[in-house]
């Protein structure tokens, strides 16, 4: 098996064309289709099923398919591990963050990084921590800042925890008397903006009113973190948020919960590879930022 078998393997896979594959590989199709049957006599299976207009990946192919793609990321990531090595100054990261934490800190320490690593690209992306976690795992970020849970301790991932943040129920400024604190019961008789299916905040919210006894109506739901923050300043109902994103909206209140509400930030990568000297510097820079910077109310440093 080579890389270049892989490589036309993935094109095939993602085109389902082989012509289209050998276009886009600079390569004549006969060659293209030869590399692939020999690859296939070597693995002892045919990795797609051919008929006119209808190239498909068959079970062989399909389980193929993650494994070359984490192939090729580590490849790359080798490429780019060698010309810091060799002294090019230039390299990349790809960091993954949730929406809460794009729309706090993770900006400062975007241009922290880029402060005193002009050479290296970012790539961000912005998701949830499920989908971040996959990410991960099949090779396509560095790091991430993902919500920690038992679930994703028990993944291929190694994470350090380094925030803990509050989580309050968010409603329009003035809209009622401020308090101490909301009891989780109140919630029992009051719509919800809820974030869409995959966020954690879902879960959590869901999960501390099944634990107080009741299940939640929704006044509107499915949005992300921007839209269920705007929903909730034109006064369709209160949401649980991070307490970190209520900085930049004045016009919400944040009230803590009655049991409290916590949760961990934790920074994570792949546990079976080493990070790249550009992944291993932007965490060094990240941890430097939080270990000094002023944190939002109800934000603190994880204590490991």
């Amino acid at each position: 098996m080579t890389l270049q078998q892989l490589i036309y393997f993935l094109a095939v896979a993602r085109t389902r064309s082989f012509t289209r594959a050998a276009e886009q590989s600079h390569v004549a199709q006969p060659s293209l289709s030869k590399q692939i049957h020999a690859l296939e006599n070597e693995l002892g299976a045919d990795l797609f099923t051919r008929s006119p207009g209808n190239i498909a990946l068959t079970p062989p192919g399909e389980a193929l398919l993650p494994v070359a793609e984490r192939i090729m990321s580590d490849v790359d990531n080798a490429r780019l591990e060698v010309q810091e090595l060799a002294g090019l100054r230039r390299g990349r990261v790809r960091v993954g963050a949730t929406p809460s934490l794009c729309t706090s800190v993770f900006a400062d320490i975007l241009r922290r990084f880029h402060d005193a690593y002009p050479g290296i690209d970012l790539v961000v992306q912005e998701s949830g921590s499920r989908d971040l976690t996959r990410d991960l795992i099949r090779g396509e970020l560095d790091l991430a800042l993902v919500i920690a849970s038992p679930r994703r301790a028990e993944s291929a991932l190694a994470s350090t925890p380094i925030l803990q943040e509050s989580l309050l129920l968010a409603e329009p400024a003035g809209s009622i008397p401020a308090a101490p604190a909301f009891p989780i019961t109140g919630l029992a008789d009051r719509p919800l903006v809820m974030f869409r299916s995959g966020y954690d905040l879902r879960e959590v919210t869901l999960t501390a009113c099944q634990q107080a006894g009741f299940r939640p109506t929704f006044a509107v739901e499915g949005g992300e973190m921007d839209a269920v923050l705007r929903f909730v300043e034109a006064g369709l109902g209160p949401a649980i948020v991070p307490s970190m994103v209520l900085g930049g909206h004045p016009g919400l209140r944040g009230t803590p919960l009655s049991p409290p509400l916590r949760r961990t930030v934790a920074l994570a990568h792949r546990g079976d590879t080493v990070l790249t000297h550009a992944a291993a510097a932007f965490r060094t820079v990240l941890l430097d930022f939080l270990s000094t910077a002023a944190l939002p109310v109800g934000v603190d440093l994880a204590t490991n």
